[in-house]
């Protein structure tokens, strides 16, 4: 869980547009962020940050965006998840494809076990004569 904000976000907005102003004033550019922070009440490197991080977002700074770095995080997420999803899928397919298919035929626990989903996709099997499986 995120820790609460202890600037309301009106504060925010406005102190990044107040030193975005400030900065196009070749004058006052240098202690912009200072200045205006001690004026407000903000750390200054907390509201440097704030806007680099508005310059970003806006295009005027190099570097990657809010919106791009919560794609890649909800991607990276799915991406976990799906090699979880088949690590666990390669362990059961190895561990089905080590039982012999005598028993898988002639008991038919392990089959009806299965979900409908994946036992529609194996296909039959006989047991001949001799106990094994015969395609």
């Amino acid at each position: 869980m995120a820790a609460p904000r202890k600037y309301p976000d009106e504060l925010r907005e406005r102190a990044i547009r107040l030193v975005l102003g400030a900065r196009r004033d070749p004058v006052s550019r240098p202690a912009a962020c200072r200045r205006i922070g001690d004026q407000l009440g903000i750390n200054p490197e907390t509201l440097r940050g704030w806007v680099n991080r508005a310059e970003t977002d806006a295009g005027d700074r190099p570097g990657t965006t809010a919106s791009d770095a919560r794609r890649m995080a909800e991607l990276e997420r799915e991406v976990r998840e799906l090699r979880r999803a088949n690590a666990i899928l390669k362990a059961a397919s190895a561990f089905f494809a080590s039982v012999p298919d005598w028993m898988v035929a002639r008991r038919g626990w392990l089959v009806s076990s299965l979900p409908s989903w994946l036992v529609r996709d194996v296909p039959s099997r006989r047991v001949g004569a001799a106990g094994r499986g015969v395609a």
